[in-house]
């Protein structure tokens, strides 16, 4: 070999991982992880009343095992897991400090060490922190990132879309469109007073208004044509604009766990009792349980979440009943030599 083979770049094969290799999957969990962060319906009113019902439920929960867990950390817990799905705090001593930003580290799919950053006046600050100095919690993780969690927004991207298109179509027919304004024909004006009202066709915010007055067949401009006096408010009827924003509502609070029949109208006090009852039960406690492991993890032995009690989503007059019938049973089986506690076994009645 050559002086001048040595100082050669020598040729090799770069090797890249494709299809489902370890790149992809990386891209495509920092995919998910960016489009869930951004939300695709925030703005929207049913979306926002969604968030504060988990924000106001979540921040209510009675807390067991520690005195980190304020209202406000709670509260921003709900409102961060509505919205994307995650909610990441830094432990010190003094209380919780919330994260706007973070990346993680992880080994057998669980995080190891946090980039985090701290929201400050004048910009956040950037530190490094252990899995053990932070709380993580997450909702609706993906097998393939269990480490990163999904907001309803994101897992009803469709309807989310639709949601959005519809409140924008409606938002410029209602901007730009002549509602309510009529068109009416006239005869004998020029063309400087033709053109000029032609201009006023096009502009905007005339509502109300006659908006063009057309020239008489007889008329010499080439333009002219016979216009009978008509509205020209839009028809939006026929694109369904109305039961397509009920579907996508619907659709978006089923997403959040809150029954549909809540956003109607014509509920009674029953239907919202029972409806609030649902949010409570399959939706914020599930959630308070797993806020509850991780904290029990990271701050002590034991700690317990609870909102079944704080939000009373249970039938208080039927719980009553069944408390009397419980005491009833209990007296029955001790006067009759039955144990108790195997009578409660029988029927499942347990200490939680």
């Amino acid at each position: 070999m050559s002086l001048l083979d040595f100082f050669r770049r020598r040729e090799s094969e770069e090797t890249r991982a494709v299809g489902a290799g370890y790149t992809s999957a990386m891209l495509a969990a920092r995919e998910a992880y960016i489009s869930g962060a951004s939300g695709i319906a925030e703005l929207t009113g049913t979306a926002q009343s969604c968030v504060s019902l988990w924000e106001g439920g979540i921040g209510l929960a009675d807390v067991e095992g520690t005195d980190l867990l304020t209202r406000q950390c709670l509260a921003l817990a709900g409102r961060s897991l509505a919205l994307r799905g995650e909610a990441v705090f830094l432990i010190r001593d003094d209380g919780l400090v919330p994260v706007s930003d973070w990346s993680m580290r992880t080994r057998n799919a669980r995080p190891t060490a946090y980039q985090i950053t701290v929201p400050e006046i004048g910009g956040g600050v950037s530190m490094t922190a252990l899995a053990a100095e932070v709380l993580h919690f997450r909702v609706a993780s993906d097998p393939g990132a269990p480490y990163y969690g999904q907001s309803p927004l994101r897992r009803a991207r469709l309807t989310a879309g639709l949601l959005q298109k519809v409140e924008s179509g409606l938002q410029t027919v209602y901007g730009n469109a002549a509602i309510g304004a009529k068109t009416l024909a006239i005869e004998g004006i020029g063309d400087e007073q033709f053109n000029k009202l032609k201009a006023d066709f096009g502009m905007r915010d005339r509502y109300g208004e006659v908006l063009l007055m057309a020239l008489d067949p007889s008329h010499s401009h080439p333009q002219a044509a016979t216009v009978t006096p008509q509205d020209m408010t839009p028809d939006i009827s026929k694109v369904l604009l109305a039961e397509s924003l009920a579907a996508s509502r619907e659709a978006i609070l089923m997403a959040f766990g809150v029954l549909p029949s809540l956003a109607n109208g014509s509920t009674t006090g029953p239907l919202v009792r029972e409806a609030q009852r649902h949010l409570a039960q399959w939706t914020l406690q599930p959630l308070a349980v797993l806020m509850a492991e991780e904290a029990s993890e990271k701050l002590a032995p034991e700690v317990k979440l609870d909102v079944m009690r704080p939000l009373q989503a249970f039938d208080a007059g039927g719980r009553a009943r069944a408390a009397a019938g419980v005491v009833q049973m209990l007296t029955m089986a001790k006067e009759a030599g039955v144990d108790p506690e195997m009578a409660l076994n029988l029927v499942d009645w347990g200490a939680e």
